[in-house]
């Protein structure tokens, strides 16, 4: 009688799955280093903030500048289709429940303008701020040299799933090393959650990685495709492309956890799990400073087809100084994420970002529920 093969499910983790092990050695937080860079760009607060709508305006980019961060915006959004972004985003927030993704995908129907794409870059570098923004893999060629020649200092190639290798009807796809030919500032590309895939987007030159499908809190790409990876394990993967990357070409480039961290303690597992940075999405859209007036939506969520996102009432939650440096009362860990960054340094003994890549991760079901029933209410 045969015995049927069996294909086997490897285990991957996600961020309430996993906790940090104390190092052996502690550190004063206030002897700590979190500085980031990518090719020459470097961040004393090492956050992009998401290249969504509701969170990057250009004056929420240059406060994020002036926090040590960076913001990239949408140049595929609301503020490169309309001259008067602020009350389109008001309409949005207005617009009830059930009717906001439609609302959404007429008003991003709206042809994209390259007028628009050259001035919000040099409204974003306005008092000497530093400037990101993100296109789509199909609009690269055309987009990003506009963005370039405005002055832009990052160029984000973005979409739900970037591979090196694209099947399309296209005589001439987008081609990595063809555009790093082009423009003359660093270039991320994302999103992508493998090993594989993680190492031949570094072997085509770009200078960081975007890691992460589905785990942003307005994306439902894992509910309407079922595609996506836990972001721990998708951070450990990548991590592992990244340092083979370096063992073969001496060249190191860095990869950004994007999606799933609500709070300090999510956070501090992306940089232990091997990132480098992060990127925020609904943490930084509760900043009063934020223009979704409390809300969220995904990149996604207009799709004229199929929409992988949603529109989330996230509230405010206070400054973006609050939520990034405290001072903060709140006990839930969604304020003063660095200052919670600096003291897990402290406690796995770590100095810099890369050496807390060293602390130990063990999985942990039961992380957020040993010994909790009172704040449970279970008893």
């Amino acid at each position: 009688m045969s015995v049927t093969q069996v294909r086997e499910i490897r285990r991957a983790y996600g961020f309430d799955e996993v906790s940090i092990v104390p190092g052996a050695v502690t550190v004063n937080p206030e002897m700590t280093n979190t500085d980031f860079s990518v090719d020459g760009v470097t961040l004393s607060t090492p956050i992009l903030a998401a290249a969504m709508d509701a969170i990057v305006s250009p004056g929420f980019a240059r406060e994020m500048h002036r926090v040590g961060g960076l913001a990239v915006m949408n140049l595929e959004g609301i503020q490169t289709r309309y001259d008067d972004p602020d009350s389109v985003l008001e309409k949005i927030a207005e617009s009830p429940g059930e009717e906001v993704t439609a609302l959404l995908q007429k008003l991003y129907a709206a042809p994209i303008r390259q007028d628009l794409i050259a001035r919000r870059v040099e409204e974003m570098k306005q008092d000497g701020s530093r400037s990101a923004v993100s296109v789509t893999p199909a609009s690269t060629k055309r987009l990003a040299p506009i963005a370039a020649e405005a002055g832009a200092d990052v160029i984000v190639v973005q979409s739900t799933v970037t591979t090196a290798r694209h099947v399309s009807k296209s005589v001439r796809g987008l081609v990595f090393s063809d555009l790093l030919e082009t423009i003359d500032v660093p270039v991320i590309v994302g999103n992508c959650v493998s090993y594989g895939v993680a190492l031949e987007l570094m072997d085509t030159g770009v200078h960081g990685v975007l890691v992460g499908v589905g785990p942003g809190a307005a994306c439902t790409t894992r509910e309407v495709t079922g595609v996506g990876v836990p972001q721990v394990t998708a951070i450990l993967d990548c991590a592992a492309a990244r340092d083979e990357h370096l063992r073969r070409t001496g060249r190191y480039v860095p990869i950004i956890s994007d999606g799933g961290i609500r709070t300090g303690g999510d956070l501090c597992k992306a940089f232990v799990c091997g990132a480098d940075a992060v990127m925020l999405g609904t943490p930084l859209a509760r900043a009063e400073e934020a223009p979704g007036k409390g809300f969220n939506w995904g990149m996604a969520t207009p799709h004229p087809d199929l929409p992988r996102g949603t529109r989330v009432s996230v509230g405010v939650n206070g400054t973006l100084e609050q939520i990034l440096f405290g001072p903060t009362s709140l006990e839930d860990g969604t304020q003063n994420l660095i200052g919670a960054l600096r003291v897990c340094m402290g406690m796995v003994g770590a100095q810099t970002i890369p050496e807390m890549h060293g602390a130990e991760v063990v999985a942990a079901p039961s992380i957020k529920t040993e010994g909790k029933h009172y704040q449970m209410g279970l008893v």
